[in-house]
């Protein structure tokens, strides 16, 4: 008895010592998320359950997190686990960005802590943008602010994004303030305009303005794009467009079509539309096996 004692010992310490490394595997996945958790400061970290190397990993991230907190202006930033060299990278990256943010004229600017020069350069940044701004049409605008000449430049950058818009259609367009030359720009613009969405079909298109050579062009386009629709089953197929010629072409791929996948048992067969020896030469279904 003693000895079975010991065998039933001896095979049980194997069976464990067997099961071990998939024990050990099972718990990889929970311990590579409480690493990832730790890493990323978050509540759920167990620290307890942390290698010594890992804790290492863990500290140079919460590290690397402090310092990308500070340089983001986040409440989490703790200056004082900052090292020299990272404060001086600080405290440069924030002063280049609020230097940055008075040129731009977005975010916060903290004007006391400009320079002179820095401080004439954020006024010519402002006066860029005023008149950017005016020609732009965009606010704010203060035309007050413009020189004689800064004047005539917004006047003329103002009529060209005015004729520009009568071109693409973009708005309403008074006709009466154009110039001749600008009016025939605009009367192209347009003609091009229709030509093209009645050529792609769109709303837009009004055929009452095409002219003979336009309306037989397009016409051309439009069959053609319906040919290659029908042809691949899109639903842009409109059959009351098709010539008799079309007509039967399309009707023939289809016939083909039907054939093939009643002889390959694929695809959508109507075993009606086949022809005699069509039908003929595809053999019968497989009869299902009597149980």
């Amino acid at each position: 008895m003693r000895k079975l004692a010991l065998s039933r010992g001896f095979w049980a310490q194997v069976a464990c010592l067997s099961l071990w490394p998939v024990l050990l595997s099972a718990g990889t996945p929970d311990l590579a998320v409480n690493l990832s958790a730790c890493k990323s400061g978050w509540p759920s970290c167990d620290r307890s359950r942390l290698t010594l190397s890992e804790m290492t990993d863990v500290t140079r991230a919460g590290y690397a997190r402090n310092v990308w907190s500070c340089r983001n202006g986040l409440n989490s930033c703790d200056p004082s686990r900052l090292t020299e060299a990272e404060a001086i990278g600080l405290a440069v990256a924030l002063y280049d960005r609020n230097v940055s943010n008075c040129k731009d004229g977005i975010a916060s600017c903290d004007r006391s802590r400009l320079t002179g020069l820095e401080t004439r350069e954020v006024a010519v940044a402002e006066r860029l943008r005023q008149i950017s701004a005016c020609k732009g049409g965009s606010s704010p605008c203060d035309a007050s602010t413009l020189t004689k000449l800064e004047v005539a430049e917004v006047a003329l950058a103002q009529r060209q994004r005015f004729v520009s818009d009568c071109m693409a259609g973009v708005g309403p367009c008074d006709y009466s303030t154009l110039t001749q030359p600008e009016m025939s720009e605009v009367t192209l613009a347009e003609r091009q305009r229709n030509v093209s969405e009645c050529t792609y079909g769109w709303d837009g298109c009004d055929r009452s303005k095409l002219n003979e050579k336009e309306a037989a062009a397009i016409d051309v386009t439009v069959r053609r794009r319906n040919m290659s629709d029908c042809m691949d089953g899109r639903d842009g197929c409109d059959h009351y467009l098709l010539s008799r010629a079309e007509a039967h072409t399309l009707a023939a791929v289809e016939r083909a079509r039907n054939y093939t996948a009643c002889l390959n048992r694929r695809g959508y067969c109507d075993r009606s539309r086949l022809t005699p020896s069509e039908a003929a030469a595809i053999p019968l279904e497989p009869r299902p096996a009597a149980r």
